[in-house]
Order: C-alpha cells, then sequence, then structure tokens
C-alpha cells in the first residue's frame, strides 16, 4: 500500500521542479547571462594580471537579473563593469549603445578579452551609467542626441538629470551602472531601489558597482564582493559596505574616539 504521504512528495517533486525551471528560464532570458576572459589576448605585463580580484577569474554565469559588484576602491569592480558594458555595446564613457564619442582613452584591454554569453532575448534599450563621467554625456545629449524632448540636463541636479535619463530608456533593457550612488543622496537612492524593482518587474536586468549600503541591500541581488582573495558571493550582512556603516552608526562616539587619539600618538 503506497504511504499517505506520497502525494504530497510527488507534488513537492513538481514544485521543485517549477521553481528550476522558472530559475532557468529567468537566466536564459537575460540579457547577459554571464562572461568568460580570454587570458592568452590580455599581455603578460598587463596591470590586469596584477588585481588579485581578476587575475583568478575565467568566468562568471548570473543567477539574478540584479547583480551588485561590493568591494575596496581598486579591487577591479569598475574595470570589470566597464569591459562587460563595452563588450555588449555601450559607449566606454557612458550613454546608451547609440553613444559614440570620447573625451578620453582610457579603456583596459580587459574588454577585448572578455567575451559574453548573451540570453536569448533581442537587445533592447539600455544604459551603462559613469558617475565620473556623465556630465560629458548630458553635454553630448543634449547637444547631438536631442530629438526635440531632451530637458536641460545641466540646469537640474546631478541625480535628477541621472533618474531621468535612466526611467527614459526604460522599462525594459539593461542597465550597467558605476557607483550611481556618487549622484545620489540617500533618499534618492531609495528612489532607485525603487526605480530598479520597477523595471525589474519589467523584464529589465541590471549590473551595478557601488559602496552603498543602501543599494546592496536590494531584496534578492546577487552581491559579488570583490577582495584580494578572490570574488566571493556574499549576504548584505556580510558586505564591508553594511558591516562598517552599521559599525559607524552603532559606535560612532568611540570609533571616532580611537581613530583620533591615534592620530595624535
Amino acid at each position: 500500500m503506497l504511504d499517505s504521504g506520497w502525494k504530497t512528495n510527488i507534488m513537492d517533486a513538481k514544485y521543485l521542479r517549477t521553481i528550476l525551471w522558472l530559475q532557468k528560464k529567468e537566466v536564459i532570458f537575460m540579457f547577459i547571462r554571464g562572461f568568460s576572459i580570454h587570458w592568452d589576448e590580455i599581455q603578460e605585463d598587463s596591470y590586469l594580471r596584477n588585481i588579485p580580484a581578476l587575475r583568478g577569474m575565467n568566468g562568471f554565469m548570473f543567477t539574478h537579473p540584479v547583480t551588485f559588484f561590493s568591494g575596496e576602491n581598486g579591487t577591479g569592480k569598475s574595470t570589470l563593469l566597464e569591459a562587460i558594458a563595452v563588450a555588449y555595446g555601450f559607449n566606454a564613457e557612458g550613454g546608451t549603445r547609440n553613444y559614440h564619442f570620447s573625451t578620453y582613452d582610457d579603456v583596459s584591454d580587459l574588454q577585448k578579452a572578455i567575451r559574453l554569453v548573451q540570453g536569448m532575448r533581442k537587445r533592447p534599450s539600455g544604459y551603462f551609467f559613469r558617475a565620473e563621467s556623465f556630465f560629458n554625456v548630458a553635454t553630448v545629449t543634449m547637444t547631438e542626441y536631442d530629438d526635440g524632448t531632451m530637458p536641460d540636463y545641466h540646469a537640474q541636479s546631478h541625480g535628477e538629470s541621472f533618474l531621468h535619463f535612466m526611467q527614459r530608456y526604460g522599462p525594459e533593457g539593461i542597465f550597467i551602472m558605476d557607483e550611481p550612488e556618487a549622484a545620489l543622496s540617500p533618499q534618492r537612492q531609495l528612489t532607485l531601489l525603487m526605480t530598479i524593482h520597477q523595471m525589474e518587474q519589467a523584464g529589465s536586468q541590471f549590473i551595478i558597482a557601488t559602496h552603498s549600503p543602501i543599494l546592496l541591500g536590494y531584496p534578492g541581488a546577487e552581491i559579488l564582493s570583490f577582495d584580494d582573495t578572490g570574488i566571493h558571493a556574499r549576504t548584505w550582512e556580510e558586505t564591508e559596505s553594511y558591516r562598517i556603516t552599521k559599525l559607524f552608526i552603532e559606535n560612532r562616539d568611540r570609533l571616532l574616539q580611537r581613530m583620533f587619539e591615534s592620530e595624535d600618538e
């Protein structure tokens, strides 16, 4: 005689298969599923080989539509992000795939050695945001790409112009961002989280390099931490951005006192 729980076990198995199928479908239909790095195309004396987080990486597959790169300055986050963006067809200084301008040549050799694993969906709208060069993008947008509907981005704050620019190219697309928090107040970062959620629900994908504990708190996101030992998956609470911010908020007076005392010694 069959065990009374056999129906439950079958239903559990079907549920598990359904979840796995949906997860696989979600990955397949992302715009960028992953990438590989061909190190034989990078010169032996390249500085890229001296970046600990990158030199041991041969490739990676994304598992979620929202992925964050976190870690200290100089760990390779922006270098990898830029290479992914340029390999996908974005302008190196930012903008959409239709932007073709350059005010300086500072693209690493990594973009030539990286190969993207693209999903089944056609390339839609999208945008590569770099906080350090957004002024140049805004200027070019108004002088060369104005279709008559562009606002005066220079008359807006950095954060307002960035949010307007990003929302203009939604709701479905691939958005790659390098430290967007540099342009945004904490309140505006919450607005960006809401925008990311709405656009993810509409089918967008995000790859974001950030130091912001607010942005890293986006629920369900994949967080990759870059450090001297490599690249590691982390929870929000395990990131340095969260831990240091929490330490400062909870122990501000004592922490500052120790820092200033050691400075005077």
